[in-house]
Formats: structure tokens, C-alpha cells, sequence
């Protein structure tokens, strides 16, 4: 498993100085992309650039931030797509217990209120109504469970569970 987790994704350059419009993937943006803060660039090629946060602002739905090592706008164009990423070691514990980062869910068992083993969480995903638990079931196919208490009433991480309470016909081909 990565020891990374996703902060941000580049959705391109804005402007002619350098400046990126981030999508952010954080709940806590204040903290995560403050003046100073260190982060990692994942490009889609797979290489790896050290960014530190120099300036950022609100615009719309995204965040703009100037990187210390982003001076021009050519710059910027190579960094669209790329994952913005922190260390896990370097976030701060939850002490909401009905709060988790998406790392802490993937590869938990998957199983129905009675115990019934129905798969893995692969990921989450988050959409623009709400996240969703990708789950491996144990046949290989894979179904989206929308990540609320109605369906998923529990979260056992001593376990490394969570119970999916499914309305009829969601684990469904």
C-alpha cells in the first residue's frame, strides 16, 4: 500500500505566471495547501516533483496555488493531471470517530449485517453528490455503495471491516 495520500489534482495552469487551479481532495484545504506547506507532484508519467506552497486564493470550486518551483506558465502546463500528494505519516489523527481517510477504508472486508462476507473495499471515490466504497466482491466484479449510514451502518476499523447494509437489487449486475 502507497504511503501516500491525494491532496489535490492539477486541473491546469491559470494565468501566465505560473499559477495551477488545483481540484481539491482534502477536508482540510486551509491546512494541507497553507504557505509553506510541502507537497508532492505525481505526474501522469509517473514522475515525482517536490512543490512548496507559495501563495493560494480562492476561484470558484478550485483552489489557485502558486508553487515556489512553478515561475512560468510552461511550467505550470507540465504539472496538468498530476496528483498532489502528502506522506500518510505527515496527517493528523481523526477524532471524529465517523471520520476516515480514504486509505484507512481500502482493503477492508466487506460484509452484510449478518456477517456474511461479501468482498473488499478497493477505494473511495467522491463524486459530486457523495463518496462512494468501490468494493471488490468476491466473484471480481466490482460495485459502487454509496458511503452513508443508511447503507453502511458501520465501520469497524479494529476488524478492518465495514457492514454494507444494501437496499435490494445495489450488489446487483
Amino acid at each position: 500500500m502507497s504511503s501516500d495520500v491525494v491532496v489535490g489534482r492539477v486541473a491546469k495552469a491559470h494565468g501566465v505566471g505560473g499559477e495551477l487551479a488545483v481540484d481539491v481532495r482534502t477536508d482540510e484545504p486551509a491546512q494541507r495547501f497553507a504557505d509553506g506547506a510541502t507537497m508532492t507532484a505525481q505526474l501522469r508519467d509517473g514522475t515525482r516533483r517536490p512543490l512548496t506552497v507559495a501563495a493560494v486564493r480562492r476561484h470558484q470550486e478550485r483552489l489557485l496555488v502558486r508553487f515556489a518551483e512553478v515561475l512560468t506558465r510552461d511550467v505550470a502546463e507540465t504539472l496538468r493531471g498530476a496528483l498532489l500528494v502528502v506522506d500518510v505519516a505527515d496527517l493528523p489523527p481523526t477524532e471524529d470517530p465517523d471520520e476516515f481517510y480514504d486509505h484507512e477504508l481500502a482493503g477492508l472486508a466487506a460484509e452484510l449485517p449478518d456477517g456474511t462476507r461479501i468482498g473488499t473495499v478497493l477505494e473511495v471515490a467522491h463524486g459530486p453528490g457523495s463518496d462512494l466504497l468501490v468494493l471488490t466482491l468476491d466473484g471480481g466484479r466490482e460495485a459502487l455503495v454509496p458511503f452513508v449510514r443508511a447503507i453502511v451502518p458501520e465501520v469497524d476499523m479494529r476488524a478492518r471491516r465495514v457492514v454494507i447494509d444494501p437496499p435490494e437489487g445495489l450488489l446487483e449486475p
